[in-house]
């Protein structure tokens, strides 16, 4: 009968329910937290960017398996990555492997990174110049959190495009070279990882480094042998 009345009013009484249930988890964490010695936390899992690269179409597929094979970064927060650019860049008009090229060339994916003149996060955005663009992310902080910096790096990506009329001209006004007269080959960097990956995204297969030549090892001849001409084979490294 006692079983019966609980059940009744848990069933009639939500707000009953819900209190049982949040001191019951509580409870739990504080058993799991003594057990193995670290304090839990429940909200960890929706702070992390992380995504299961399987869960994505076979294109950004592609594309989060090969930067995370080129870059040594795990697929999964890759693949978080990936999904945002392609998001950002269909809203934006983008393409999202330009945006993809653009965070290999800036930071190899770090999104701690920061360079000798203040440029931070995914994208290097020089988070002093465009600090009013991270209010609506909570303040300048949000430039280590990977999403906040993908998204203002492509807003200011689209000034500098905007402003010098083409792609090219574009990147070298987000390097700040937009009044020098080179950009030290910064732009012919990006739009070189910005073929790859559209070769990737198109399913080719491409792969993660540069050919090298190296000379093929030679058998140590006899002295009154005339010595070949070293042969050179290509490898990839």
């Amino acid at each position: 009968l006692a079983v019966m009345l609980a059940v009744i009013t848990l069933s009639t009484r939500p707000e009953i329910r819900q209190a049982g249930e949040i001191q019951l988890i509580g409870w739990l964490q504080t058993r799991q937290a003594a057990a193995i010695g670290i304090p839990g936390d429940a909200d960890a899992i929706d702070r992390a960017t992380a995504t299961n690269p399987q869960s994505l179409p076979k294109q950004q597929a592609a594309v989060a398996y090969w930067l995370s094979k080129k870059y040594n970064i795990a697929p999964e927060p890759l693949s978080a990555l990936v999904a945002e650019a392609y998001e950002t860049g269909a809203r934006t008009r983008l393409d999202p492997t330009l945006i993809l090229a653009i965070m290999a060339i800036e930071s190899r994916f770090n999104p701690f990174a920061q360079s000798s003149v203040g440029a931070q996060g995914l994208m290097q955005v020089m988070t002093k110049i465009h600090s009013d663009k991270y209010e609506g992310f909570g303040g300048k902080l949000a430039a280590f959190d990977p999403v906040s910096n993908l998204r203002v790096g492509v807003k200011v990506l689209q000034e500098c495009i905007s402003r010098a009329g083409s792609v090219e001209g574009g990147l070298k006004y987000y390097v700040g070279a937009g009044n020098m007269e080179s950009d030290g080959g910064y732009a012919d960097k990006v739009l070189a990882e910005y073929a790859r990956l559209q070769a990737v995204a198109s399913g080719r297969v491409v792969p993660v480094a540069a050919p090298r030549v190296v000379p093929v090892s030679l058998p140590v001849k006899a002295p009154e042998q005339e010595q070949p001409e070293i042969e050179t084979t290509v490898v990839n490294s």
